[in-house]
């Protein structure tokens, strides 16, 4: 069966294609939008190479287009280390139907993406709320961890400082028992400190 991308005719009406574009940008962008490599999601993998070779151009043509496409258009992003790529309106202009069959779909390609940041960077412009929040159950929580979960990972974590102490907290079975322990050892230390102090007995 055969795979479609759809390209409305207002592409050719929008001021940035119109005026920020050169000819080769209009279908170097294209390219991004309908090549092979291309997902029901926005995000795919490919390399500078394949682009290069599918255009004609050079590597260098590519960077060169690449760079201007993520940072003065700021239509794309791409991972050099995932090799993969993202298209910023793609939500927008292509994800407005939902559907068992297309969830689906979306699902499974969003499982294979490995830089979910791309996949934040899709969702933010998908009108549907549905797909909207299907993309970013796959998003990578900031940090890793929630705001309370940091809260408890800082309050159980031990001071640098406090290493020794807990290392002598630690031969006490007992909370109590080990402070007691701890208290009369700085008592000892206070005593042996002021008795080197005490001048000595003149003979």
């Amino acid at each position: 069966m055969g795979k479609y991308r759809i390209i409305h005719t207002d592409f050719w009406d929008d001021p940035v294609v119109i005026e920020e574009m050169t000819p080769e940008e209009r279908y170097f962008y294209l390219y991004l939008l309908t090549n092979t490599k291309t997902t029901q999601i926005g995000i795919y993998r490919i390399t500078k190479k394949q682009i290069a070779f599918d255009l004609g151009y050079s590597i260098d043509t590519v960077q060169m287009l690449m760079e201007r496409f993520i940072h003065q258009h700021k239509l794309i992003r791409y991972n050099p280390e995932t090799r993969e790529l993202a298209i910023r309106n793609w939500g927008r202009e292509n994800l407005h139907k939902g559907g068992k069959p297309v969830m689906d779909c979306i699902a499974s390609e969003l499982k294979a993406v490995k830089d979910t940041t791309l996949i934040q960077y899709v969702a933010e412009l998908i009108p549907k709320q549905e797909i909207r929040d299907l993309f970013e159950s796959f998003c990578a929580p900031e940090n890793s961890l929630s705001n309370e979960d940091s809260k408890q990972t800082e309050e159980n974590a031990p001071l640098e400082n406090d290493f020794n102490e807990t290392k002598e907290d630690s031969l006490h079975p007992f909370t109590s028992r080990g402070q007691k322990e701890k208290e009369k050892q700085k008592e000892n230390k206070k005593e042996k400190q002021q008795q080197k102090q005490k001048p000595l007995p003149h003979l």
